[in-house]
């Protein structure tokens, strides 16, 4: 087996990834494992943009307010505060990098940017790259990360597991190179950006996502997972069942885009008096709900009367990904539906991005900081990123220790692996958690998907034992065993809250005391105990 000794090992390389080893890097040798498939990622396809408060006109105190109104009572108010004023900073980083933002023309702007306004959110203050936000990011941080002389890229292997020592900590990754050969990285500190878990649903707003396979490594090693139940759908992705997901983002409704049912009517506006431009969790939940009540597989997003020159000015991509797949926006409504998008649970982690296992660390959507509680709001996601990421590259420099040895070697199993059974396995997870862990869960049915699920999970433990490793058959087994602890923590949550919504139990269970989040550990599942 290959070995080999690291400083900083970090497993994935989207925007937090990226931002993390470009900081860490000022002090320290980094180590980047980024796979091929991570390019296909969610940063990637974050149309929309970054809300930072930028505009003369707008204040950290009503960033903060909008993002505690948005997260349903249980975002950790020190946590959204030290990431909305940590946001002109950040900003400002990536326009050093030379991050090709949007200009705003006209001669009274404020801010030398254009600043659009997405739902949730009471003022502009989305600074974006036309409607291709996460590219224009994401090229320009992998730039400046493969001209570093401290950043070694590693594009040949995926991480399937982390490697702890006798004292509990973490001490690197097990990794599988592209000839499914087994190779150890021990680090001093390892930093997992490896994304949330949206890969457990069946649709999705990403063409790769991820299925919280850091989620469940981490948990491995004892790691507390937290709010695992609040899975945000996106109110709007592209309706085409024949063809790949595509998002169509918030900044669409921030531009004046209207939801309209089948026969052509508005229905936001009865509903909420921020209608089109209310939080996710209740656009996504009016639009599951008209779906049932018109008995019909998708609404329309219609931008026609903003004109042609607007529709081509502000979301060029858009527009062109659509024509390409037989749709003109600017003549007709665009077909969408709500999708599994962004996990606001994950990793339990502090301000500067260390969880409960010594020199582990976890940034992005893989890591919960309090900041999105129960439902995060627009273009919060990019700035936890940054915000992070750079916190955790700063505790990061005070401290360097060896990489010790693991606690005992890796024995990989000898049989093969089925990879139509794989296949079977993981479209039955997803299948289950569609149908009964989605936008409007019952308890009837959460108890359903629990009893399904375990029976999947012990039809897969054997190969898991017997086979050579594949990162296939890795990934299938982390994505199994955390759909069952998100099923777990939403029968345990007796409420509705922001994104998770029980008709069964559908009013805020605030009691005495303020709401708490939910923090739960592999153990309990009885067959890890």
């Amino acid at each position: 087996m290959l070995r080999s000794e690291h400083d900083v090992l970090v497993i994935g390389g989207g925007v937090a990834g990226l931002t993390l080893a470009l900081h860490a890097a000022e002090s320290r040798r980094v180590t980047l494992v980024r796979p091929a498939s991570d390019d296909q990622g969610a940063s990637r396809w974050a149309q929309g943009g970054i809300a930072a408060v930028l505009s003369p006109q707008d204040d950290f105190d009503a960033h903060v307010a909008d993002t505690l109104v948005a997260g349903d009572g249980l975002c950790d108010e020190r946590a959204v505060r030290f990431t909305v004023e940590q946001g002109p900073a950040a900003i400002e980083w990536l326009l050093s990098l030379g991050v090709p933002f949007t200009r705003d023309p006209s001669p009274d702007a404020g801010y030398p940017y254009h600043l659009t306004r997405e739902g949730g959110h009471g003022a502009r203050r989305i600074i974006h790259a036309e409607d291709a936000t996460g590219r224009a990011v994401l090229d320009t941080l992998m730039i400046h990360a493969q001209a570093h002389p401290a950043i070694t890229l590693r594009d040949d292997l995926t991480a399937i597991g982390l490697i702890g020592d006798a004292l509990g900590q973490c001490r690197g990754a097990r990794c599988l190179d592209a000839d499914a050969r087994p190779v150890e990285l021990l680090a001093s500190d390892t930093v997992l950006a490896t994304g949330g878990a949206s890969g457990l649903y069946r649709h999705t707003t990403s063409p790769q996502p991820a299925s919280g396979e850091g989620m469940l490594m981490a948990a491995e090693l004892g790691a507390a997972l937290m709010n695992l139940e609040f899975q945000q759908f996106h109110p709007t992705c592209l309706y085409d069942p024949e063809g790949p997901p595509f998002l169509i983002s918030e900044a669409v409704r921030g531009e004046g885009g209207r939801l309209l049912n089948a026969r052509g009517e508005r229905f936001m506006p009865a509903l909420d008096p921020r209608a089109e431009l209310a939080p996710r969790d209740i656009v996504a939940r009016a639009i599951d709900a008209e779906m049932q009540r018109t008995e019909c597989d998708h609404v329309y997003l219609d931008i026609r009367h903003l004109g042609d020159a607007a529709i081509r000015h502000h979301f060029p991509t858009i527009h062109a990904h659509c024509a390409s797949r037989g749709l003109d926006i600017v003549a007709q409504p665009i077909p969408v539906v709500p999708a599994a998008h962004y996990s606001c649970g994950g990793v339990a982690t502090d301000l500067d991005g260390a969880s409960s296992v010594p020199h582990l660390h976890a940034v992005g959507e893989v890591a919960c900081t309090g900041l999105h509680g129960a439902n995060r709001m627009a273009s919060n996601s990019l700035l936890e990123c940054l915000v992070f990421a750079r916190s955790c590259a700063g505790r990061l420099a005070e401290r360097r220790e060896p990489a010790q040895a693991p606690l005992s070697p890796w024995q990989p199993g000898a049989s093969s692996v089925d990879r139509e059974r794989l296949r079977a396995w993981r479209l039955g997870m997803r299948d289950i958690m569609s149908a009964r862990v989605a936008i409007v869960r019952r308890d009837s049915g959460l108890e359903q998907a629990a009893d399904a699920l375990e029976q999947l999970a012990s039809e897969v433990a054997p190969m898991v034992q017997q086979a050579r490793p594949s990162v296939a058959l890795a990934s299938l087994w982390h994505a199994l065993r955390l759909a069952r602890l998100t099923v777990a923590s939403a029968r345990h949550r007796r409420e509705s809250r922001g994104l998770h919504y029980n008709p069964d139990c559908p009013r805020h269970d605030d009691g005495k005391t303020a709401p708490k989040p939910s923090r739960i550990h592999l153990s309990n599942l009885p067959d890890e105990a």
